[in-house]
C-alpha cells in the first residue's frame, strides 16, 4: 500500500492526554516518516499547537464538555471541514472513537468512497454506566454504539479483552486483533536523569519502590493498590510507592493515602508528558503495580517492560495479556489481600523480580514501529476488500441518517455562510456611506469655515 494516505479521526488529540490520543500521534507519526502520507481530524481545542507534527491536522468545531465527560464534545459536519477532507483524496478512513468520529468518518466514507476502519480501544460500557444512570438509557446507548460500530467496513480491537467486551456490548460482527505498540525504547536511561528526576523524594537505597503512571481515577485498581500497602505497612515491610499522573479522583486518592496513613512513604508527582522522563521513572522503580481491569491495552505495562521492570496484574484482565505469571510479570486477583501477599513475597527476592523484568522486555513489548507496519499491511487488505465489495452491506436507515445529518449541518453551513455573506456585504455597504457622510459633512464645514472667514474679512473692511 505505498504512498496512499489515511485519514485518522479520533476524539481527543494533543494537548489532552491520554492513550488513545498517544496511540493516533503514533499512527500518524509512523505511517508519515515510514510508510505514505497521513492526516488528523480531530476537535478544536484552545491552545492547542500543531506545527510540530510531521503530518497535518485538521480542527472542526466543539463544545467545552470537560466537566462532564472530561474532553471536548466535537460538531464534526462542519462544510468547510467536510470539503477539505473532499479534496486530500484519502486511501483509508481510520476512527479511533466509536462515537462521534465514527460518525465523521462513515459521512467522509459517502463523500469520497473509501473503507472506514475502527480501532475500539476502550471498554464503553463502562463509561457508558458511569454518564447514564438509568438502564433502559444504557441500554439504548449501548444499541446505538454497536450500530455505529457495525456500520464500519472492518473493526480491529487492541486486545481480545477488547473484543470480548465488544461482545457483551451486544456486537455479532468479526474483528482483528490488532495491538497497540509503545513509543519507549529498550533499554535504561543514564543514572544521572534519574537522580535528577527522583530528586526531592524519599527513596532511600535499598528499599522496594513500587511505580503507577497514568489516570488517577478510582477504577484504575487504585483503592486496591493502597489497601495493599497500608496491609503491606502493618506487617512492617519497608517500601515506598510513587503515583504518577493526574484525574478527576486525584483528591480522593490522596486523601484516603492520609487516612491510611501512608503519606510519609506514598508520593504523587505531577503528570510528566516528556518520555525521556517517564523512562526514568520506570527504571528507578523496582515494581509496576497496575490491578486495572478497565484498561482494554495496558500500554504502561509494555513501556514498563521496555525499561526491564515487571508488573503486578490482574490474572484475566486486558493488560494481563501474554504475560505468564512469574516468567514476564506476577499475577493476582483483583483484591487487596492477594496483592499484599504477592508483595510480601516479592519484597524479599529483588533480584528475581529483576530477572522477570528482563524477560518482559524481550517477551512482551512491541513497538509502535512493528505495530503501524502490521496496521499498514493490514490497510492495503482493507482498500482490496472493499474494491471487490468484499464487506457486509452496511445498516441503510443508520447510513441514511448519518448522510441526511451531514447534508443538513452543511446546508446550514452553507446558509449561514451566505448569511456572514450578506451580514459583511451590509455592513460594507453602511461603512461606504458613513464614509460618503463623513466626506460630505467634512465638505460643508469646510465650506462653511471658509464663508465666516469671508463674512469676518467684510466685517472688518467695513468698520
Amino acid at each position: 500500500m505505498n504512498e496512499h494516505k489515511v485519514c485518522l479521526i479520533n476524539d481527543s488529540f494533543p494537548p489532552v492526554i491520554d492513550g488513545v490520543s498517544n496511540a493516533v500521534v503514533n499512527y500518524g507519526r509512523i505511517i508519515t516518516q515510514n510508510h505514505g502520507a497521513a492526516a488528523v481530524v480531530t476537535p478544536y481545542y484552545p491552545g492547542a499547537d500543531d506545527a510540530a507534527f510531521p503530518f497535518p491536522v485538521l480542527r472542526y468545531p466543539s463544545l467545552d464538555m470537560t466537566k462532564a465527560v472530561g474532553y471536548r464534545a466535537g460538531m464534526p459536519f462542519a462544510p468547510e471541514l467536510m470539503r477539505k477532507l473532499e479534496g486530500m483524496e484519502f486511501d483509508v478512513i481510520h476512527s479511533h472513537c466509536p462515537i462521534t468520529s465514527a460518525m465523521l468518518a462513515r459521512a467522509l466514507r459517502d463523500r469520497i468512497n473509501a473503507p472506514v476502519v475502527l480501532t475500539y480501544h476502550t471498554k464503553f460500557d463502562i463509561d457508558i454506566a458511569n454518564a447514564v444512570r438509568s438502564k433502559l438509557l444504557r441500554e439504548e446507548a449501548a444499541h446505538l454504539l454497536v450500530q455505529n460500530i457495525a456500520a464500519c467496513d472492518e473493526v480491529w480491537t487492541v486486545s481480545r479483552g477488547a473484543g470480548e467486551n465488544l461482545r457483551k456490548l451486544g456486537y455479532e460482527g468479526d474483528y482483528i486483533v490488532m495491538p497497540n505498540g509503545v513509543d519507549l525504547p529498550r533499554g535504561r536511561v543514564p543514572d544521572a536523569l534519574i537522580a535528577q528526576v527522583t530528586e526531592g523524594f524519599d527513596l532511600p537505597a535499598g528499599v522496594p519502590v513500587f511505580l503507577f503512571v497514568g489516570r488517577m481515577m478510582w477504577y484504575k485498581g487504585i483503592r486496591i493498590i493502597l489497601d495493599a500497602l497500608k496491609a503491606l505497612s502493618e506487617s512492617g515491610q519497608a517500601f515506598r510507592m510513587v503515583f504518577v499522573g493526574g484525574g478527576g479522583d486525584k483528591e480522593e486518592i490522596q486523601t484516603y493515602t492520609a487516612g491510611l496513613g501512608l503519606e510519609d512513604r506514598v508520593f504523587f508527582a505531577e503528570p510528566i508528558h516528556d518520555r525521556e522522563l517517564i523512562r526514568a521513572w520506570y527504571c528507578r522503580a523496582d515494581l509496576f503495580l497496575f490491578p486495572s481491569t478497565f484498561d482494554t491495552n495496558g500500554l504502561v505495562v509494555r513501556e514498563a517492560a521496555a525499561c526491564g521492570l515487571a508488573s503486578v496484574l490482574v490474572e484475566g484482565s486486558c493488560a494481563a495479556e501474554d504475560v505468564t505469571d512469574g516468567a514476564t510479570g506476577f499475577l493476582i486477583q483483583e483484591n487487596a489481600e492477594s496483592m499484599a501477599a504477592m508483595l510480601r513475597e516479592l519484597c524479599v527476592s529483588m533480584p528475581a523480580v529483576k530477572q522477570v523484568g528482563q524477560m518482559a522486555q524481550k517477551e512482551i513489548y512491541v513497538s509502535w514501529e512493528e505495530a503501524v507496519a502490521r496496521a499498514w499491511e493490514r490497510y492495503g487488505v482493507v482498500t482490496e476488500n472493499y474494491r471487490l465489495g468484499c464487506y457486509p452491506a452496511h445498516d441503510k436507515l443508520t447510513d441514511n441518517l448519518v448522510h441526511s445529518l451531514a447534508q443538513t449541518m452543511d446546508v446550514l453551513g452553507r446558509a449561514q455562510e451566505k448569511r456572514q455573506q450578506a451580514i459583511s456585504e451590509l455592513e460594507n455597504s453602511v461603512d461606504e456611506l458613513k464614509d460618503e457622510l463623513k466626506e460630505e459633512l467634512d465638505d460643508g464645514r469646510r465650506r462653511m469655515r471658509e464663508h465666516l472667514e469671508e463674512l469676518t474679512q467684510r466685517l472688518d473692511r467695513f468698520l
